[in-house]
């Protein structure tokens, strides 16, 4: 079968298309034909060697897939084959047959596409999980996201809104805060040409901001701090800038706020039960039409070199899908 593989760290432009051998479904385990892998920023540095993780190589990008069963391995029931499923995977998604965990395998309801499932899990899990779980965010207080035009931005902001939050998109141009806005952002702050802090602190009344998103980091993180309200809940999601930002605790004390950290991936293997509660609530809103993964663009598996450099060039608003069967 068919893989997309790095045997060398080095970003995208090493990335092979190979003949590797198919998986077999082992104990408690299914085999997955994926028609729709989500990609996202991680990936491009997982493929640099810059992630908190360094996996084994030969490395497959690709760490959420949808599609059919293909089979079941011993033990496994609740699940058959044929049967539509998405699952998080940590990795090696984009081969043409993957071997999943039967715990980790969500039903996919009709109505709800493989592209839109596929695009759920990590960054809709995430914002999910840090509104609910971590920031016990309440209807009518304000959001900031930062980076509101990416994948896991355009979530959060979605995510945030259907909370009941007032939500501020920031981002690098009007063009993208558009984008934002188009799903669910009440107010935009293009950091190209404002300054971030005095920015938020106007559209907040200068109560500053309940909760903060940040999944960027880098220079923006500390005015964001600056910006925050009293007993504020700052989410700290991920660095995509590449620098991980040094805070003024100082600036946390006098505003009695709180950093939060938000490391979704072990939340999925330390509490898989209610990972899979708020997968299902996921996709339930998202057949309701609640949520609308937005789809940057679709690629065909020897095109996945090209998706993961158009992530890196930051030129892409939403998600990036690959069908490993194209």
């Amino acid at each position: 079968m068919r893989g997309v593989q790095a045997n060398e760290f080095g970003g995208p432009e090493k990335l092979r298309i190979e003949d590797i051998p198919e998986p077999k479904a082992g104990k408690g385990e299914i085999v997955v034909r994926p028609s729709a892998v989500g990609l996202n920023f991680f990936d491009t540095l997982v493929l640099r060697n810059r992630y908190q993780v360094t996996p084994s190589l030969p490395f497959s990008p690709g760490a959420e897939i949808a599609g059919k069963i293909d089979s079941l391995g011993p033990g496994v029931s609740g699940l058959e084959v044929g049967q539509r499923i998405m699952a998080f995977v940590g990795g090696n998604g984009c081969r043409e047959k993957v071997t999943v965990e039967a715990s980790a395998a969500v039903s996919i309801p009709d109505g709800v596409s493989d592209d839109a499932a596929a695009a759920i899990p990590v960054t809709y899990g995430t914002a999910l999980h840090a509104f609910k779980d971590r920031a016990a965010l309440k209807m009518g207080e304000s959001v900031a996201v930062l980076g509101a035009a990416g994948g896991a931005g355009l979530a959060a902001v979605e995510i945030a809104k259907l909370m009941g939050a007032r939500v501020i998109a920031v981002a690098s141009s009007a063009e993208k805060i558009a984008v934002a806005r188009a799903h669910g952002a009440d107010e935009g702050v293009d950091y190209a040409t404002e300054d971030l802090k005095t920015r938020l602190k106007e559209l907040t009344g200068q109560n500053g901001v309940d909760v903060l998103y940040d999944a960027v980091g880098g220079d923006y993180a500390e005015p964001a701090l600056r910006a925050m309200a009293w007993e504020g809940r700052y989410l700290v999601i991920g660095f995509a800038s590449g620098a991980i930002p040094r805070l003024p605790l100082n600036v946390v004390m006098l505003k009695g706020c709180a950093i939060i950290g938000v490391h979704w991936s072990a939340f999925v293997k330390r509490d898989l039960e209610s990972h899979r509660a708020n997968m299902e609530l996921l996709l339930k809103w998202c057949k309701e039409g609640s949520i609308v993964p937005h789809i940057h663009q679709r690629f065909a598996l020897a095109d996945t070199a090209k998706a993961l450099s158009l992530i890196e060039e930051r030129k892409v608003t939403g998600r990036v899908i690959v069908n490993p069967q194209a």
